[in-house]
């Protein structure tokens, strides 16, 4: 990826990585982690697939919010900083509903995730395959499964 190709991948996709990291940390946070996910993907545009890009910036962001949820954990002298207590996450944007609330609590954190970047962000399969690094057909198999724990959570 040239330069040109990458200004153009950063103007597309701004707005939705900001986005992303808005459902998942504190508001605050998020131009400096959407500038910490562009300069990585800057370094590693040799890795960059083409017609993957938000995914491929997904998955760089997941790597990033990491890192950001372990430095604030690190400052437990500043308990509002709690990255989960402070910001609302993509989860909670989309519930109120009580029932809905105690079944999405009730999946494992992985299962969130992806129905998260299926439902919220709208990745498809391959996209998911991209944004978690493994292949589509077990994103397929994922979701499926954490889609089927979910309505099974729901009953």
């Amino acid at each position: 990826m040239n330069q040109q190709e990458f200004v153009a991948t950063f103007r597309n996709h701004l707005p939705a990585v900001s986005k992303y990291l808005a459902r998942r940390v504190a508001r605050a946070d998020v131009e400096d982690l959407a500038s910490d996910i562009f300069e990585i993907a800057w370094r590693k545009r040799k890795e960059f697939k083409e017609g993957a890009e938000l995914a491929w910036l997904y998955r760089i962001g997941g790597y990033v919010i990491a890192n950001h949820r372990r430095r604030e954990a690190k400052r437990a002298w500043l308990p509002l900083l709690d990255t989960d207590a402070a910001a609302p996450s993509a989860e909670d944007l989309g519930i109120a509903n009580v029932s809905i609330a105690q079944a999405w609590a009730a999946l494992k954190p992985a299962e969130r995730n992806i129905l998260a970047l299926s439902a919220f962000d709208g990745l498809s399969v391959n996209d998911l395959a991209v944004a978690l690094e493994i292949t589509p057909n077990t994103a397929s198999q994922r979701l499926g499964r954490a889609r089927k724990n979910f309505a099974e959570k729901l009953d």
